[in-house]
């Protein structure tokens, strides 16, 4: 059995993140499982799941860009921000043209200023901010700072539009869906979602739980699978024992960067750095290593 590994789950609406744990929990028969990046309940798509040693990488996929596909419907908003919470506010409304809905899209691209939604897991104060939204509280929160990529009108109806997106970490699609309807003129929530991109791991090749369930040990990624962003890096019997034993090691002097880290027979270490070393050495140091399965 594969004790460690990546599986690129294909959530469904209506589980959390943490009941898509669970069952991988119960279904593999081991506690050490994370996940990379939150969906809400309601929505689907991409949620890749970390087992075993292989949760210690988990950062390195969070902090990757996400691409969603979203569906923003007018008229209304709710405390949510999406089209399952409570209606607070409606009116009625001009819709947009095209030009001014694809001219308001690209708008967007770039680093922007977003308020996280009440209904987010955000700390403020040790509490989650669901956890304060539920109880009926409302609080002061802090703008973040984003990414847009790229975002692209992909078809209009009556009532909304549908778009897609590729921004980085911590960016909230209700809030963005809120934040393009106001510079429409129009009130409007997220009424659907799918995460169709995390770093590498794509929907065309996610699987379903029941597929899962099905495939079992097939379903399991190496853990490298989330690193091939990364130059990779073979070394010596000797080098490979000295970096798994936290040495740093000499190396060639090129780009200072993180790696990926293979010993002599091409199976995976861990991560390292390129760093500058005394008298214009660059040295090969660990980063993290990781055990082997057991």
């Amino acid at each position: 059995m594969m004790h460690s590994g990546v599986i690129n789950v294909l959530k469904p609406p209506g589980m959390t993140s943490h009941d898509v744990v669970s069952f991988i929990r119960r279904l593999y028969g081991i506690k050490r499982v994370g996940h990379a990046g939150t969906l809400d309940p309601a929505a689907a798509g991409v949620l890749p799941i970390f087992l075993g040693n292989a949760t210690r990488l988990v950062e390195y996929l969070s902090d990757a860009d996400k691409h969603y596909r979203a569906e923003l419907t007018f008229g209304f908003e709710t405390d949510t921000g999406d089209d399952t919470g409570q209606i607070i506010a409606s009116s009625p409304y001009t819709r947009p043209s095209s030009i001014q809905i694809r001219e308001t899209l690209a708008a967007f691209i770039g680093v922007n200023e977003q308020i996280p939604p009440m209904y987010s897991a955000v700390k403020i104060g040790g509490k989650k901010l669901y956890e304060l939204a539920r109880a009926g509280q409302v609080v002061e929160r802090k703008p973040r700072t984003i990414m847009i990529h790229a975002i692209a009108l992909v078809a209009e109806h009556e009532a909304g539009l549908v778009f897609d997106v590729t921004c980085s970490k911590g960016t909230y699609i209700r809030t963005l869906c809120a934040d393009i309807g106001r510079k429409l003129n129009c009130l409007a929530v997220m009424s659907f979602l799918v995460r169709t991109r995390v770093g590498n791991f794509c929907l065309e090749q996610s699987l379903t739980l029941e597929e899962i369930a099905l495939l079992k040990e097939k379903a399991v990624q190496k853990p490298d699978s989330v690193l091939t962003h990364f130059p990779a890096v073979i070394l010596s019997e000797q080098d490979s024992n000295a970096v798994k034993n936290g040495r740093s090691i000499c190396c060639q002097a090129n780009a200072l960067d993180l790696v990926t880290i293979y010993d002599w027979q091409k199976t995976f270490i861990g991560i390292g750095r390129k760093i500058s070393g005394a008298e214009g050495q660059s040295l090969l140091t660990p980063v993290k290593i990781l055990s082997p399965d057991r």
